[in-house]
């Protein structure tokens, strides 16, 4: 551990450099004029992994953004670990809402706060700075692969084909992941589940122009009242999603299962005070915990139509969109949800407007065994770094190609995540902490240790 702890400190602000480099960078994936940004991204991910110690890297052309791909090859006798990181961020607006430019990172109370300071720039670059320290100390005790991908943000839609494409070049023992978060920097903890996810934008037409509110207003059926009307039937008074066949394949979670996630720290008033809502809402019979972590959910994420301009124009509009989503568990099938969702909601639609239901991508939830070598050695690792035994959770968030490692490659994954719920992922002055970045870096070649360990003595 010694030797760990010495090689982050005397590098730790080149650490920060080479992160603030990729981060400068805007790989925006859901953004057609940011095209270029990614192959820029996967050029600076090349350059970061030669230079950190693989034997090659290469950027390979997938039928959307591209993929950096790196390998060191020790000895094929030995257990091989691919990392899996993604290089693409979310979209930055509201823009006005930044405390600082959203792709020049700045440093302020022990925080990066930049758009990927944490998802996934920041817990990307730990795997890359952890293996270089491993490399420097000649302490890798395996193989190493790195699958860097540049559509995770939109659903991965074109990895998994990549994937099939080079099965063979993937052969792993284990993924290993960080994308998702810890309880707290003081509880560390293992994400064991996630949610499954199915996407969609609504688009409701009424009259084939928009018209004059007071002409028309009261006669004509207004397309934003009749979305709204619709969006309000999907959730019933209980929290329970209204859509036929919805709930037919949620697997149930014992009650034993129920009683070891409880266990997980969870002070409700500190969580409404960190969000400032003065009231929680969800599924009737279940704990908030229970609802982001075991429930299905179904969100508007966001709804547009009509005026929206400075000061008032009285129009009656021709249409109204939506960009829906639903949080699955896992054995629910999101092309299946897909499918029930478009048939319920053309269903209620009313005659007076025509409704359009466009699927914009989807993932199957995942759930991780706590008995394998991997999640052992994970376990181990927080437990040196963090002097605690990390408490395994179900996360409410959505890796969709986590399931599509396992259907298409046949490998586990183990999802190692440092970030933190304050770190306002997705959200305007995104973060991560210092403490939580060089923590990752001191935890992961940990893992690599115990896991080549534990898979030598099988």
């Amino acid at each position: 551990m010694e030797h760990i702890n010495n090689y982050v400190e005397a590098n730790k602000e080149r650490f920060l450099d080479e992160l603030f480099g990729l981060i400068r960078i805007p790989s925006i994936s859901s953004i057609k004029d940011h095209k270029p940004d990614m192959y820029k991204a996967a050029e600076y991910w090349k350059q970061t992994l030669l230079n950190s110690g693989v034997d090659k890297a290469e950027i390979y052309e997938t039928d959307g953004n591209p993929v950096t791909y790196a390998e060191k090859i020790t000895d094929p006798a030995l257990p091989t670990v691919l990392v899996y990181s993604h290089m693409d961020v979310m979209p930055v607006d509201p823009i006005n809402l930044w405390d600082s430019p959203p792709f020049e990172p700045e440093i302020r109370d022990g925080k990066i706060y930049a758009r990927g300071a944490d998802d996934d720039k920041g817990q990307g670059m730990m795997h890359a700075k952890a293996f270089e320290l491993m490399i420097k100390t000649d302490t890798l005790p395996c193989n190493v692969k790195f699958m860097i991908e540049g559509e995770e943000e939109i659903g991965s839609p074109n990895l998994g084909k990549w994937c099939e494409q080079n099965k063979e070049m993937l052969k792993a023992d284990v993924i290993l992941v960080s994308d998702t978060g810890m309880i707290a920097p003081d509880i560390p903890s293992i994400t064991i589940g996630l949610r499954g996810l199915a996407y969609w934008q609504v688009e409701v037409t009424g009259p084939d122009k928009d018209l004059h509110s007071g002409i028309f207003g009261g006669a004509v059926a207004n397309p934003i009242n009749v979305l709204c009307s619709m969006i309000d039937k999907m959730v019933d008074d209980q929290g329970k999603i209204t859509i036929p066949g919805f709930y037919d394949d949620v697997m149930e979670v014992s009650a034993e299962e129920r009683e070891l996630l409880g266990r997980a720290p969870f002070n409700e008033d500190e969580y409404k005070k960190a969000i400032n809502v003065d009231e929680l809402k969800g599924e009737k019979g279940f704990t908030p915990s229970e609802h982001t972590g075991i429930r299905p959910s179904f969100d508007v994420c966001g709804i547009w139509g009509g005026y929206t301009g400075e000061g008032a124009k009285t129009v009656l509009p021709s249409k109204a969109f939506a960009k829906v989503s639903t949080r699955l568990v896992p054995n629910q099938d999101h092309h299946k949800i897909a499918d029930l969702f478009k048939k319920h909601f053309e269903s209620i639609a009313p005659k007076s407007v025509k409704v359009k239901v466009t699927s914009l991508h989807g993932g199957q939830g995942y759930v991780c065994p706590i008995d394998i070598p991997a999640y052992k050695a994970a376990e181990k690792a927080y437990t040196d770094v963090f002097g605690k035994r990390p408490v395994p959770v179900r996360s409410g968030g959505s890796i969709p190609i986590i399931s599509t490692f396992e259907e298409i490659l046949g490998i586990k994954s183990v999802l190692m995540g440092f970030g933190l719920e304050s770190d306002a992922i997705h959200s305007p002055n995104e973060n991560y902490p210092l403490e939580q970045f060089y923590n990752g870096i001191k935890t992961i070649p940990l893992f690599y240790k115990y896991f080549a360990e534990m898979s030598l003595k099988k």
